[in-house]
C-alpha cells in the first residue's frame, strides 16, 4: 500500500517496502536506547513489515546490557553481539548478513543522522540500487573533514566512484547485493568496498543530501592512528584484487 511523501512541496508515492534498519554500536551506551527508539518510531511510518538490528561490537560498556533490554520488550529489535571488538567494517557485515527484509539500511549509533531522514531515500530505491546520503554540512572537527576529504578523492579514483561521501553512515541498498558480492574489510574501508564491488556487478548508485549533527555523547573512534592505518592497508588490497580480474 503506497503512502505519500512530501519532499519541497511535491508529493511522491512511495511503496512501504519491507525494511531492515541497522545500526553498529561501539561503547554507546548513552545513545543505543534512543537511536533505536528513533528507529522504530520511523519504521513504523514507512513499512509494514521492518526489523531493527543493534550490532554491539563487543562494547565494554552497558551497550549490550541496554540492547538486550529494548529486544526483550520490542519484538522487531534484535540484539547481535560480537565478544570482542572486530571493528567497523565487521560490525556492518554482521548487519548485512543478518538483514531479512528486502530493502536495508543503516546507520550508526552514535545518533549524528535523524533516521526520519530515510524518507529522502526512500523514493529513489525505484530507480536505483544504492541511495547514499551525503552529509550537507559534516558536523564534525576539522581534522576529521580534511580526512574525509582526502579519502573521498582518493578512492573515487582508485575504483572510478563518484560519490560525493563515501564513508557517509547513511546508506539504503536493495539487500539482494549483499548476496552478490563478498566482503572482506574488518574497518573503515568497508563503504567503499561495497560501493566499489556493486558497481563493478552494475548495481546503480546515486546520492541524496541528509543532515548531519554533532555527537552528543559518546567517544569517537574513527579517527584513531590505528583505525585509519587499517583502513590503508585494506585499500591496497582491494585495489590489488579489483587489479587481478
Amino acid at each position: 500500500m503506497p503512502c505519500l511523501l512530501i519532499i519541497t512541496g511535491m508529493e511522491i508515492a512511495m511503496r512501504k517496502y519491507p525494511i531492515t534498519i541497522f545500526f553498529p554500536c561501539y561503547n554507546e551506551e548513552q545513545n543505543v536506547e534512543r537511536v533505536t527508539r528513533e528507529a522504530l518510531h520511523v519504521a513504523s511510518q514507512i513499512s509494514d513489515d521492518y526489523e531493527i538490528i543493534i550490532v554491539n561490537d563487543g562494547s565494554r560498556d552497558r551497550t549490550a546490557e541496554i540492547a538486550e533490554k529494548l529486544a526483550a520488550e520490542n519484538p522487531p529489535v534484535r540484539a547481535i553481539h560480537h565478544e570482542t571488538n572486530k571493528g567497523y567494517g565487521a560490525a556492518l557485515q554482521t548487519g548485512f548478513k543478518s538483514a531479512s527484509k528486502e530493502l536495508v539500511f543503516y546507520t550508526d549509533g552514535d545518533g549524528q543522522f535523524k533516521i526520519e531522514e530515510i524518507k529522502k531515500l526512500l523514493p529513489f530505491i525505484e530507480k536505483y540500487d544504492i541511495v547514499s546520503g551525503y552529509r550537507i554540512s559534516r558536523r564534525d572537527p576539522v581534522h576529521r573533514k580534511i580526512n574525509a576529504y582526502m579519502w573521498g578523492a582518493l578512492v573515487n579514483s582508485l575504483f572510478k566512484l563518484k560519490v560525493t561521501d563515501v564513508d557517509s553512515a547513511f546508506k539504503l541498498y536493495r539487500r539482494k547485493i549483499f548476496d552478490d558480492i563478498s566482503l572482506t574489510s574488518q574497518g573503515a574501508l568497508i563503504d567503499t568496498e561495497i560501493l566499489a564491488k556493486a558497481k563493478a556487478k552494475g548495481y546503480t548508485i546515486t546520492e541524496v543530501g541528509v543532515n548531519h549533527y554533532p555527537r552528543a555523547a559518546g567517544e569517537q573512534t574513527g579517527a584513531k592512528l590505528s583505525v585509519i592505518v587499517k583502513a590503508f592497508i585494506e585499500l591496497f588490497k582491494l585495489k590489488n584484487n579489483f587489479s587481478k580480474t
